[in-house]
């Protein structure tokens, strides 16, 4: 097993670069990128590093010599002909050759587009523009390299023991949690952490705890490269990347309305079974359900990504009871913001009425909270969108208010089109 704490005091990047591979990524990622490879390829995006917690100075805390090194490494990763072989042969969601042959081939000469760094105001300001699906394939590597980056900022002057200390505190609190999740049957649990975890190291450790811990219910992890090298299952669907885009391209508020039921027809053509997945939350799930074209309540199931988990799996049962579709048939993911209390809160009032999966993200692989002096590895809110397509600006609204991004008066226009009222506005964590 690596000692984790011998590598972080070594302070050794080259040895162990933040990003190892272009498929150290989630799987949704490569899923979208190929859909969108199909459908929009001439597409052109600026995504942007948003830090929601401000109380966070980046700036301030990482080198950017050190930042630039990371990202120009990245810029130099194509893939090995093992991640190819991986990738063209594999079977997910029980399909083989998953990824089409022109896809693959694409995939296998390309490198990542150039970058623009920027310091304000503490904050590092980080974009990225050109093709959408060469550009959308820096989200996850951007936001792990940020992460670890504060991470080894703030462990840099412990020495040896102390290292050694911290790590095994990390340890037993996670397998504290694993214990306590143990005893429920009929969990599904999903590693969804690598866009915020600690570091690489760590996020496979979590991963094996988790496979040994709970046996078959851990069902697999969204990191591409550590499903690869575990031999597990790769998971993930699709995100709020391609409604948003989609939805500014559109030239008229009516095209703007069908612009979320676009994306899913599409999605539709290339997909089946259980990655059949709505995420409905982008524009407001209940505006989205209740005009929602019938073939949508035929899919697998819904994931849940912002707002009251609780009262978004609710309102997903009623929709498929007055569709007509038996909600235990169906299968609900929850994915934001969950910890063992949630996920077993959840788990005990929807087992036997749904079918129900969790993404379990920062707070399995990043949850170093209480560890350290002044909390100073507690995770934080740190996201990298699609902020303009074809040169329009893209809005997110959520169920959660918090979570709205858009200038405001396109936020304001898209809550009038999607029929959004008064929200309730709850914390962000991560």
């Amino acid at each position: 097993m690596v000692d984790i704490a011998t590598r972080v005091y070594n302070h050794r990047w080259k040895m162990d670069p933040i990003v190892r591979s272009l498929i150290d990524t989630d799987f949704y990622k490569l899923l979208m990128c190929q859909s969108v490879f199909r459908n929009r390829p001439d597409t052109q995006v600026t995504f942007s590093l948003i830090n929601r917690t401000k109380s966070i100075r980046l700036a301030d805390l990482i080198d950017e010599g050190e930042l630039r090194e990371q990202l120009d490494h990245i810029r130099s990763l194509s893939l090995t002909r093992g991640e190819s072989t991986w990738l063209r042969g594999n079977t997910f969601y029980g399909k083989r050759q998953m990824f089409t042959p022109e896809f693959m081939e694409w995939f296998e000469t390309l490198r990542l587009p150039p970058y623009h760094l920027e310091k304000r105001d503490g904050q590092y300001e980080l974009t990225f523009e050109g093709a959408w699906p060469e550009v959308m394939l820096w989200e996850i590597p951007a936001l792990a390299v940020l992460m670890e980056l504060r991470s080894r900022a703030v462990l840099h002057d412990m020495k040896k023991f102390e290292l050694q200390v911290l790590y095994a505190r990390a340890m037993t609190k996670l397998w504290e949690k694993v214990e306590r999740l143990r005893p429920f049957d009929g969990l599904r649990i999903a590693d969804f952490g690598t866009r915020r975890r600690h570091s690489f190291l760590w996020q496979d450790w979590c991963v094996r705890a988790m496979c040994e811990g709970l046996g078959e219910k851990f069902v697999g992890t969204s990191n591409c490269l550590i499903a690869k090298n575990r031999d597990l299952e790769a998971i993930g669907t699709n995100a709020h990347e391609l409604p948003m885009v989609y939805a500014a391209l559109a030239e008229t508020d009516a095209e703007l309305a069908e612009a979320p039921y676009k994306v899913l027809a599409d999605w539709h053509e290339e997909h089946s079974g259980n990655l059949r997945i709505i995420l409905p939350d982008t524009y407001g799930t209940e505006g989205f359900l209740q005009n929602a074209p019938d073939w949508l309540a035929g899919w697998t199931g819904i994931r849940i990504d912002s707002g009251d988990p609780a009262t978004g799996a609710e309102i997903a049962i009623r929709w498929w009871q007055d569709r007509g579709e038996d909600p235990r048939d169906k299968l609900i993911i929850f994915s934001d913001g969950l910890d063992e209390d949630k996920i077993i809160d959840l788990h005990q009032q929807f087992h036997g009425r749904v079918k129900l999966s969790f993404g379990w993200g920062t707070l399995l692989t990043n949850d170093f909270r209480g560890l350290t002096d002044g909390d100073a590895l507690a995770p934080f809110s740190l996201v990298c969108k699609a902020v303009a397509a074809n040169g329009k600006p893209t809005v997110k609204l959520s169920d959660n208010p918090r979570k709205a991004m858009g200038p405001e008066d396109e936020i304001a226009r898209y809550k009038r089109v999607f029929g959004v009222g008064e929200q309730e506005a709850m914390e962000v964590v991560v």
